[in-house]
């Protein structure tokens, strides 16, 4: 009786761009007076939608919405006028959505189309 091939640990395909993320909005929030937000700005959104994919492919629905929401808030293309302390609560709370959705989103891995059953 043949055995069955070991079973693979889940994926967790959003933890660079999860940690990434959460890094960049940490350092927009402590400066906050950054000339460069732009990049910062871009950074966090292509990242947000980059997740975005990844929880979709993974069918992990619950996760896109932070995501997209993180996504949409710091969208360089139609910029809020957020600023202040609120502004930077809101970073930390940004960068906090990126940690727990790269940290907790898995993936089941894919089996492979050529694999003889």
């Amino acid at each position: 009786m043949p055995t069955p091939p070991p079973r693979s640990a889940p994926l967790r395909p959003a933890l660079l761009p999860g940690l990434i993320g959460a890094l960049g909005l940490v350092i927009g929030a402590v400066v906050p007076a950054w000339s460069d937000w732009i990049v910062s700005s871009y950074l966090t959104s292509i990242l947000a939608l980059i997740i975005v994919v990844f929880a979709a492919q993974g069918r992990q629905w619950l996760w896109i919405i932070p995501m997209f929401a993180v996504a949409v808030l710091w969208n360089p293309v139609y910029p809020f006028g957020f600023s202040g302390t609120l502004w930077a609560a809101a970073h930390i709370l940004g960068a906090a959505a990126f940690l727990a959705t790269g940290l907790l989103m898995r993936v089941p891995p894919q089996e492979s189309a050529g694999r003889a059953a």
